[in-house]
């Protein structure tokens, strides 16, 4: 068992030794693969070091087109504009991933290096191969992602090699990398199924050595490609974010800042995961516009975004507007229907149906909102009308949608109100089962509140 120092705890600590095996280590007792994964638990708890600065990094223009309709280079070219707008010189929405392949890739790469932006920095992804390296290097590209699967589910099953034959092909694949001058992002791919001490760590070691021959940094993204990492403390590896985190930056000796975590949300973990990586020690965290992704998609850009403010007390100089817009842009050109109750983008996701939630929002919309969503993100509190709204429902709803406050705002013990709520009742007793939509509450408040309509006219006039 061989010792070292280790700069970071000042301590002799034990140094992790490759380990090449003859057999692929799948970890059945944890993947058994015919039953649910299991939550193993080796009760070791990791304390919490958030580095100085937290980034969000973006990889809509990669990821996100691997479940989808490509985009076309105009909407990257927007899209990437809209990132721009919502980084707002802050410089958190640090970066974008890109393809290099096709002539559309270049294209949409060529506008949007064009732009001149500070951030998000365009960087690319590229397979393991030394050719590779030649495209990014005419592009002017500064910085890729490079695949570095090291599962051994990776390893012996998809590349057919056995681990020493993995590390070496991609020890010399990084080195290529930097001997071009381009910053190599290590892509640990299915790290939540790799033998940590035995591979990740090791190899994690021998890129911070190359980096520091090279004197440039040697990043690395650990990916949770399944979706399998958990936050919950004392779970034992390799499914532990906080362990693989805190395993990297203090055994492993990679800086916070060269350290980005990519999630999956295989099992609704993606956010939680991604915030627990920040807590542990990587300064950025991987997504995607609106979480869309492979499978059942990437960690969302707009929830990590809302995660900072959280964490920091403060926006950090980000436009948080801007997620609305995006919203809009995704739904109104790019066609895509975002689940209405999709947090903070889908369009009901402020909104209430229970009558006594929208009493609440008559009194005070504190008491229902979860944040003041209309000064943060231009998205007023929505009241949907149904068979369950009751009077406040109705009150409510013509109060948000002509937006009359304070004195002009309508009590729900109007009479005209109690109309409304009676012919509601009607027609639910007739059978219906569907919300009261937009257009039929206007066509009642044109009925019953005429005046409120040339209000409205004359203030989209």
């Amino acid at each position: 068992m061989n010792v070292k120092f280790n700069k970071l705890s000042r301590m002799m600590e034990i140094e992790f030794q490759f380990r090449d095996v003859k057999e692929a280590n799948l970890f059945r007792n944890i993947y058994p693969y015919n039953e649910i994964p299991r939550l193993v638990f080796n009760h070791r708890i990791i304390p919490m070091n958030i580095p100085e600065c937290l980034y969000i990094t973006d990889t809509t223009f990669r990821d996100g087109q691997q479940s989808r309709s490509p985009y076309t280079a105009e909407e990257i070219s927007r899209l990437f504009d809209l990132l721009h707008e919502l980084d707002n010189r802050s410089g958190i929405i640090r970066q974008s991933e890109f393809f290099v392949y096709s002539k559309k890739d270049r294209e949409a790469i060529e506008k949007c290096m064009e732009k001149g932006y500070d951030y998000p920095q365009v960087t690319a992804w590229i397979r393991a191969r030394k050719e590779d390296f030649k495209i990014v290097k005419e592009m002017g590209i500064r910085e890729t992602g490079i695949l570095v699967s090291c599962s051994d589910y990776h390893i012996f099953k998809k590349l057919k090699m056995n681990r020493s034959q993995a590390m070496n092909s991609y020890l010399e694949i990084v080195s290529a990398a930097l001997e071009t001058g381009i910053i190599p992002r290590c892509h640990f791919e299915d790290i939540t199924r790799a033998d940590f001490y035995g591979f990740v760590l090791p190899f994690a070691n021998k890129l911070m050595e190359l980096s520091k021959q090279a004197k440039m940094p040697v990043k690395i993204r650990a990916c949770d490609t399944l979706g399998l990492g958990v936050s919950i403390p004392g779970v034992a590896l390799p499914r532990s974010v906080p362990q693989i985190i805190y395993g990297l930056v203090n055994y492993g000796e990679v800086p916070s800042e060269w350290l980005e975590w990519h999630g999956h949300n295989d099992f609704y973990r993606a956010v939680t995961n991604s915030t627990t990586a920040w807590l542990y020690g990587a300064s950025a965290v991987n997504t995607s516009l609106l979480g869309i992704g492979e499978r059942t998609g990437n960690t969302p850009l707009e929830a990590m975004v809302i995660e900072y403010v959280q964490l920091r007390g403060n926006d950090g100089g980000m436009n948080l507007r801007v997620i609305t817009e995006i919203a809009e842009y995704f739904e109104n050109e790019l066609n895509y229907e975002i689940p209405p109750r999709t947090p903070f983008v889908g369009r009901a996701f402020n909104a209430t149906r229970a009558g006594i939630h929208a009493d609440g929002l008559l009194k005070d919309e504190e008491i229902y909102n979860i944040f003041d969503t209309t000064e943060i993100l231009g998205r007023p509190p929505v009241v949907i009308v149904d068979a369950h709204s009751g009077l406040a429902g109705v009150a409510a709803w013509l109060n948000n949608y002509f937006s009359l406050k304070g004195e002009k705002a309508i009590d729900k013990r109007n009479e005209k109100v109690a109309m409304i709520k009676s012919w509601i009742d009607q027609e639910c007793e007739n059978g219906r089962t569907t919300v009261i939509g937009d257009a039929e509450m206007e066509m009642l408040a044109k009925q019953y509140f005429p005046e409120l309509l040339s209000l409205r006219q004359s203030r989209v006039e």
